[in-house]
């Protein structure tokens, strides 16, 4: 038999690792090598267990999946990451890639097509969600600009807090990061998108299908 193909789960809710534990594990090629609950314990575990396929939550704490993929992928060039989020906007599928991931697939799809993802990504091919991929290509076709192409990275992550409610103290303590660095970025991001007030900036995460309401 050929060697199976080796995932480390990073997700924050344990019944959803429990879940895709149990699908994947069902199938002949995949096996789980190991399970994360939070970036931190990803870092020290991805050096030993070197899973083929990294299946990592952007939502992990915030936007720390992406920031999480940022890292890993800067200190393993081979790293394969595989993104997976209730999200299911253009902008989360931008900013995952731009982040280093190979693909990226809503918590909405079929048990099959996170298998099949899984193999791709193992493989180094890319792999977006089909309906994503459409809607890419739709919004390119059209022209639209979501806010990960206007902000560089560090600003998206500002702004999805700040329209989250969260304030620039707040946001300081979430991305680690000093509360008048924070401020110079909310600055930049109000400017760039145009924005007067922290409900614009809301108005315009609902607006792209960035957050709920």
């Amino acid at each position: 038999m050929s060697k199976k193909i080796t995932v480390m789960l990073v997700d924050d809710h344990a019944v959803v690792r429990f879940g895709f534990r149990m699908l994947l594990e069902a199938t002949e090629d995949i096996q789980v090598a190991a399970e994360a609950e939070s970036a931190e314990i990803a870092y020290q575990q991805i050096p030993i267990v070197k899973p083929d396929v990294i299946v990592m939550d952007i939502s992990l704490g915030g936007t720390m999946g992406v920031e999480a993929t940022r890292r890993i992928v800067a200190r393993d060039k081979m790293a394969k990451v595989l993104g997976l989020s209730s999200h299911e906007d253009p902008s989360y599928v931008r900013y995952m890639l731009k982040a280093g991931a190979l693909g990226y697939l809503s918590k909405r799809s079929a048990p099959d097509e996170l298998i099949h993802a899984i193999r791709q990504v193992a493989e180094g091919r890319m792999y977006i969600e089909n309906n994503l991929s459409q809607r890419m290509a739709l919004e390119e076709f059209n022209g639209e600009k979501s806010p990960i192409e206007v902000l560089s990275d560090r600003e998206f992550g500002v702004f999805i807090q700040l329209a989250k409610g969260q304030s620039v103290n707040q946001i300081a303590e979430i991305l680690n990061i000093s509360p008048r660095t924070a401020g110079t970025h909310l600055y930049n991001v109000k400017q760039k998108l145009g924005a007067a007030n922290q409900a614009e900036l809301t108005l315009i995460a609902v607006r792209h299908g960035l957050i709920e309401l």
